[in-house]
């Protein structure tokens, strides 16, 4: 197969950067793996005019609008190689179907790291949460937890008081400073040392989580901010710079969402710091956008 674009990821940011690139009436191929990073997710919330909808519906939306355009391209499978050449880009499929492509679009995403709890991964988008803003109005008015996995889960903490009673849960890893204790006390968290190490109840609820010291204590949604990695290898192969983000490394990006490697271009959650439906759907649009501008280019320059 040949292409002008090859888009690898076809979630939020992967499906955006297709639209404005079929509407700019350019060959566009889309390689999804399927396992989006939304995928445990029961609804996706704040998404401007899809609120509460599935992200499968979304995403089935999102296709049955960019199907019908005739330089649209949709191909199922996972890109296990891919290599710049002097003509261009060529992606090795597991399938050993081969695309060759003017410019690559990553919108590959990210994999969370939990940490190991029981009872933890199984209610991972359930009630296990990430982002309040897509999921916090849901579990308003419930005892909810903030479980501390870095410095930066006091931030998480600072926020979720505005949904209902919060403890922060350090783990006994992370002390508090006495400003930052005395904001979250002010904010009206209780602060837990004791490290939680089972959650309870019948899954995906949570009723409570047990401490190391056997107490337990009510809990209904726990807030936790997983560690991040590449869900693909595909930018360390081509030779992409990373940068540290909030949780994990971040594909690095220019203005215009180029990498460091000429001609690739990154997309929604392996480039952005603060991920979520919204801001990974707006960063596939600019790239789109970046992108035709790049082909026109290179008409120019040919």
């Amino acid at each position: 197969m040949q292409t002008q674009v090859l888009i690898i990821g076809g979630s939020f940011a992967g499906l955006s950067a297709a639209i404005q690139l079929v509407r700019a009436r350019k060959q566009v191929i889309v390689i999804d793996s399927g396992k989006p990073r939304n995928r445990f997710a029961s609804h996706s919330h704040g998404f401007f005019g899809l609120d509460g909808e599935t992200p499968h519906d979304i995403h089935q939306k999102a296709l049955a609008k960019l199907l019908p355009y005739p330089d649209f391209t949709l191909h199922q499978g996972e890109v296990v190689n891919l290599v710049k050449d002097a003509e261009g880009f060529t992606a090795t499929l597991a399938d050993n179907t081969s695309v060759d492509a003017s410019k690559i679009i990553l919108a590959t995403g990210l994999h969370e790291q939990l940490p190991d709890i029981p009872g933890l991964a199984s209610r991972w988008g359930k009630t296990v949460l990430h982002c309040p803003y897509c999921h916090g109005y849901e579990n308003r008015d419930r005892p909810l937890g903030v479980l501390a996995t870095s410095p930066l889960s006091v931030h998480q903490a600072k926020l979720i008081p505005d949904w209902g009673p919060t403890t922060y849960f350090s783990q006994g890893q992370f002390p508090l400073e006495p400003d930052v204790q005395k904001m979250l006390e002010k904010r009206g968290v209780r602060i837990e040392q004791t490290p939680v190490t089972e959650i309870i109840g019948n899954a995906p609820e949570i009723s409570a989580v047990r401490l190391q010291d056997n107490r337990q204590l009510c809990i209904n949604a726990l807030y936790v901010g997983p560690t991040t990695r590449m869900a693909s290898p595909l930018a360390e192969q081509l030779g992409c710079e990373f940068e540290p983000g909030l949780m994990g490394p971040l594909v690095k990006i220019d203005e215009s969402q180029q990498t460091s490697v000429l001609g690739v271009y990154a997309a929604g959650d392996i480039a952005i710091p603060m991920q979520n439906a919204t801001l990974a759907s707006a960063s596939g649009v600019m790239a789109g956008v970046h992108v035709h501008h790049a082909l026109i280019q290179m008409q120019l320059n040919a």
